[in-house]
């Protein structure tokens, strides 16, 4: 009796297993045929923030790339707003099948150091699909304004401790991060003043306003090229080439000061694996059409193709930094 029902239950365990190898084989055949098959009508990328941002840059630069090798329009959607809460939002709420992308900077990462409850899980909402590239901040100032370089601002930090102002793309931005590990490492402190987004506070900033802004490369380089701010350094170890007289604020006397900025790619969470893969190959096949290469080195943007795991990987240890930083400056998260 005790054998009988042994075997019975064995026998019920295989077809169990049988049914749930037949449901995953099936699964990863609708994956498959779902990937051949992508794009088959328009692609939506939403960037959260405003028309010529850094990752509005960027994507527009990839978005462009990818029309053409899918043989489908790929439209750039800008819905700023919340620190890139509102944009994201509306991608995390999407149908997952790849048809809507969330285009953000390393501001996904640095928001959850700052708001305590974000209206979606940056871990489980959405799939780290690809990153678009990197670029240091360049830290501007005004023209005409009294600081000519990084000392001179210190200096007039560290006489008037919390009179002088500071730009940033928005409360939670990876500029006002960015801002802030300056200040750190500087050991000043400055007042935050944030702005719907990069445009409005280069403006701001060139008018003298504000002291300074940490504006993306991208963002800011033709405004440096025709002299209408002066930069005070670059946040990268190096220089850069797009902008080769420029020096990094590292090799100013502060040789460990490095943060970078860079853009990336998101899918709402349950978007098949073998789309996720596709879209990721082909974002990094992109980095090596000639146009994409000559805009981004014309932008300062360096691409460094990751694999959805990599770039996972490099996504958690980016929200780990921005976490320590805001720890350090004692921003209490909203």
């Amino acid at each position: 009796m005790l054998t009988a029902f042994k075997q019975g239950r064995r026998a019920l365990n295989r077809c169990n297993l049988g049914k749930l190898m037949l449901a995953l084989g099936l699964s990863f055949g609708v994956s498959l045929i779902q990937a051949q098959n992508y794009p088959n009508r328009t692609v939506k990328m939403v960037v959260p923030l405003t028309t010529g941002s850094g990752a509005d840059i960027a994507g527009r630069v990839v978005a462009k790339s990818l029309s053409e090798t899918w043989k489908q329009s790929v439209i750039i959607e800008n819905r700023p707003g919340a620190g890139g809460l509102i944009g994201t939002g509306v991608v995390v709420n999407s149908e997952p099948d790849g048809y809507t992308l969330l285009v953000q900077s390393a501001s996904y990462a640095a928001n959850p150091a700052i708001y305590k409850k974000l209206p979606y899980d940056p871990l489980k909402s959405l799939i780290d699909v690809a990153i678009l590239g990197q670029t240091p901040y360049v830290m501007i100032t005004a023209a005409d304004g009294p600081y000519q370089t990084i000392r001179d601002l210190v200096i007039a930090a560290k006489s008037k401790p919390g009179e002088i102002t500071f730009a940033s793309a928005g409360v939670g931005s990876s500029t006002h991060l960015a801002a802030e590990y300056f200040n750190q490492v500087m050991g000043i402190k400055l007042i935050h003043v944030p702005y719907k987004g990069s445009p409005e506070a280069i403006s701001d900033t060139m008018s003298g306003r504000t002291a300074f802004y940490m504006a993306p490369l991208d963002t800011a380089i033709g405004q440096l090229k025709g002299g209408k701010v002066r930069a005070l350094g670059l946040t990268s170890k190096t220089r850069n080439a797009a902008v080769p007289d420029i020096p990094s604020i590292a090799e100013q006397g502060y040789p460990n000061f490095e943060i970078g900025l860079w853009f990336g790619v998101w899918a709402p969470a349950g978007t098949p694996p073998a789309i996720v893969k596709k879209i990721n190959q082909d974002i990094n096949q992109a980095m090596q059409d000639p146009e994409v290469k000559t805009a981004y080195d014309t932008k300062g943007i360096k691409a460094t193709p990751m694999s959805p795991a990599e770039f996972s990987k490099f996504v958690r240890e980016e929200m780990a930094k921005y976490q320590k930083i805001a720890k350090e400056a004692n921003i209490e998260p909203q």
